[in-house]
């Protein structure tokens, strides 16, 4: 396995094996397996183009080839940096298969987070579009380049820069397929190598890198594809960011093409651009967010189009709220399909044929029995079903280790290799009932308060659209909770009444928001969640201001 990376123990991998969740197949691999099935389906739709499966793997390997051409050598590293284009899914698989490690970059990533790829991956590669908005990439990779000596090459969706090069120049000289396959010969896969590197959070630090080898992603693939019910007659409909380990692979783009179904690229997803796209390409699976479906769910637009295609709509990243599911299900006629998990490995999902409570309520089953799971205090020791406590896990497609962070290594494993989600939840069985980060338990003089709990008693309120509840500093209790929320269009909220509709619930008093702040919009990541941390930074330095005020 690639320097700095932790292998599964030589026991576990043979278990694995002998199992069948290894398969011994690359991530390229398994995309030609599918293909060789069914050629002339189409696989990809963006805007006019519709690409058959043959038409998508000859593409796949003749840019593999011209990145051999290129120079790129086994197990180098290459930032991939695209949106959601086919251009994306073409050099993500050509870079696999022409044996280089994509390093799964966002594309709301700028020079400091970049260059930190870069620099702790070893990366030789940069992949890019050529502007997005008023944003120009070239010019950014060419002040990374300076500044990073591993940085040789950078490969250009659109207009290169002089001494960058052209995806669509390398896509269109001619090559025969045969060519092509000849030059790929030469290059041979194995399965149990590191194929690519997600991201970690990052929401607090600069991101860990994360690899993943062929074996154990194309398994969480295919697991997740099974147990989301996608087969031939599957019409996906990726709107988040590709590179995001929820769209790419649990079960996102890959499960959709392994399972021989059809892939829409949505160019964004407000509900004027969602909702034709629906009627028009009879999509049947939707993986979204909390942003995206509160935002659906205040639109009029849905009324307007066909959507009886639409059979499931995901939400991963954050928990939705029970309210929020029933609504989903209510206005849309479809499933909602709670899935949650972690780029690191262990993904949970909520299975189609649950009951009622488990599909409002949970946060699903893990994807495989081989998965191990702990729910530990903070002395590591198991707690009994029901009690709150961190998620650890161990399993075949769950990481041994971070690349190259010993010190990151020994403070987010337990000595026996299960792996510390830094999520607070309770099971019952194998249900896993998520209670937010860690961090998003307010401690208020002893009594924790789960913000997920109290935020969906406020989601039930007729006048609130969205909310997210922080902790805010306190000089006598060390946390109080503060609310921010976005009421509905043309409503308003005040304090009192939000108090007065949350003690009718019943709940405990420490539990009741002690400040509300009205707002327009939530600051988000790139994949749709919410940054608490943004919000509890601006009301500690309101309460600051206000303090010096007086």
């Amino acid at each position: 396995m690639l320097a700095g990376c932790t292998p599964w123990p030589e026991t576990f991998a043979r278990r694995y094996r002998a199992r069948g969740y290894w398969e011994g197949i690359s991530i390229p691999g398994a995309l030609a397996a599918a293909a060789a099935v069914r050629p002339d389906k189409v696989a990809l739709v963006h805007g006019d183009e519709r690409l058959t499966y043959a038409q998508l793997v000859e593409r796949v390997e003749r840019l593999a080839a011209r990145f051999v051409h290129a120079g790129l050598q086994p197990l180098d590293r290459v930032v991939l940096q695209l949106p959601n284009v086919p251009e994306f899914v073409y050099a993500y698989f050509a870079l696999i298969r022409a044996g280089a490690i994509p390093v799964m970059a966002l594309r709301a990533h700028r020079h400091t987070e970049v260059k930190h790829f870069i620099t702790s991956a070893g990366a030789v590669g940069y992949v890019i579009p050529d502007r997005l908005r008023d944003f120009d990439y070239r010019a950014m990779a060419e002040e990374i380049r300076a500044a990073c000596p591993t940085l040789k090459q950078v490969f250009v969706a659109g207009a290169p820069l002089a001494g960058q090069v052209s995806l669509a120049e390398m896509l269109d000289a001619p090559m025969t397929p045969a060519d092509a396959r000849a030059t790929l010969d030469a290059v041979s896969l194995d399965p149990g190598e590191v194929a690519l590197m997600l991201l970690s959070g990052g929401t607090t630090s600069l991101s860990k890198l994360i690899p993943r080898t062929h074996d154990d992603y194309v398994y969480n693939a295919k697991q997740c594809g099974r147990l989301a019910g996608f087969s031939e007659d599957t019409v996906l409909m990726p709107i988040l960011p590709l590179a995001h380990n929820y769209n790419l692979a649990s079960p996102g783009l890959m499960a959709a093409l392994y399972a021989g179904g059809r892939v829409v690229l949505a160019p964004a997803g407000d509900a004027e651009t969602v909702f034709p796209l629906i009627e028009r390409e009879r999509v049947s699976v939707i993986p979204a967010a909390v942003p995206l479906i509160s935002a659906w769910l205040n639109s009029q637009v849905p009324e307007r189009h066909d959507l009886s295609s639409l059979r499931v709509v995901q939400n991963g990243g954050a928990r939705l709220a029970p309210e929020l599911r029933a609504r989903l299900q209510q206005r849309l006629g479809c499933r909602a399909q709670e899935i949650y998990g972690t780029a690191e490995g262990l993904i949970s999902m909520v299975r189609l044929d649950a009951d009622a409570e488990a599909v409002l309520e949970s946060s699903g089953l893990p994807i495989c029995e081989d998965d191990e799971i702990r729910v530990l205090d903070d002395d590591d020791r198991e707690v009994p079903d029901g009690t709150p406590g961190e998620l650890c896990v161990r399993g075949p497609y769950t990481i041994c280790g971070y690349y190259n962070a010993p010190e990151k290594n020994r403070e987010g494993f337990t000595r026996d290799g299960f792996y510390r989600m830094g999520d607070i939840v309770r099971k019952r069985g194998r249900q896993l009932y998520t209670e937010g980060r860690r961090k998003d338990i307010i401690n208020r003089g002893g009594e924790k308060i789960s913000c997920d709990e109290v935020e969906n008693y406020i989601f039930g309120h007729p006048k609130v659209k969205s909310v997210t509840l922080v902790a805010m500093p306190d000089e006598t209790f060390g946390e109080k909770a503060c609310a921010f929320v976005i009421p509905r269009p043309g409503e308003t909220l005040g304090f009192d009444e939000l108090i007065g509709f949350l003690r009718a619930k019943r709940i405990a008093s420490f539990k009741l928001p002690e400040r509300l702040e009205i707002v327009d919009a939530f600051p988000t990541s790139p994949v749709g969640k919410i940054l608490k941390r943004e919000l509890r930074e601006r009301i500690a330095a309101q309460l600051a201001a206000e303090k010096r005020s007086h």
